[in-house]
């Protein structure tokens, strides 16, 4: 995409610049964004759902979370408050912020049990996932964003992403609809048994809905392989979306 991909004067995407992406990608652009979309400068979510602490855990304790993402600065920060048994709960802070991952848990919001940020392994991950997200913020998706896009097939796109000197890619797959289903990554950092190693992650999306005259999905799940088996650890829904866009 040129410099021209975002016109300037008027801050809306030009169509006719992303005619040149692979085939599904200029699909997803042209069903998902507003024929005078703004880029978006902040998006707030609230969200439900469960999650479980590793791939062998049977347990799936409910969460609610808020997130706040500003994608022209490449950050998020996303706080989850986990129930847990007789009352209590876990509360999840985990950021991305000028160029560096942050996670901390803390029992009662109040006792860190587990704490890390700005490690190289920690950065990459929390990248990885920003790209991933950016699914309820599509206009990071854009090359105007930073984003560069490579053909696979007809059905799926890898994008590659660099910020702050880390770069991550992942394979995007859409329907023929233009809608993105999945994402997938031979390798993503995270953080087993306390060390970081790289596995293979994969997410899915669903039902779409108009929001802000954008098509994002309301549903996602994501989880790591383990011996070759999808093992999920993350089922969320969205139940509230606000954006603040760039002004013309």
């Amino acid at each position: 995409m040129t410099e021209n991909a975002v016109a300037r004067d008027k801050g809306t995407i030009d169509f006719d610049s992303i005619n040149n992406l692979p085939i599904p990608v200029t699909r997803y652009f042209k069903h998902v964004l507003g024929d005078t979309q703004h880029l978006i400068k902040t998006a707030t979510f609230k969200q439900t759902g469960q999650l479980r602490t590793s791939t062998a855990s049977q347990s799936w304790p409910a969460f609610t979370a808020s997130q706040i993402v500003m994608p022209l600065s490449k950050s998020f920060l996303w706080n989850a408050k986990v129930k847990m048994p007789l009352a209590s709960h876990v509360r999840v802070l985990d950021s991305y912020i000028s160029g560096a991952g942050s996670g901390r848990v803390s029992l009662l919001s109040c006792f860190v049990v587990a704490s890390d940020a700005n490690v190289t392994e920690l950065n990459s991950g929390a990248l990885h996932r920003y790209l991933a997200e950016a699914v309820w913020y599509p206009t990071a998706l854009l090359p105007q964003s930073g984003v560069q896009w490579s053909a696979i097939d007809e059905n799926s796109a890898l994008a590659t992403l660099t910020h702050n000197g880390t770069s991550v890619s992942l394979e995007f797959r859409f329907n023929e609809s233009g809608e993105i289903t999945g994402i997938y990554s031979d390798g993503r950092f995270g953080r087993f048994g306390g060390k970081y190693k790289k596995v293979a992650w994969q997410g899915r999306f669903d039902s779409y809905q108009e929001v802000e005259g954008m098509q994002v999905p309301q549903y996602g799940e994501v989880g790591w392989y383990d011996n070759d088996s999808l093992e999920l650890v993350w089922k969320g829904n969205i139940v509230d979306a606000k954006y603040a866009f760039e002004k013309p």
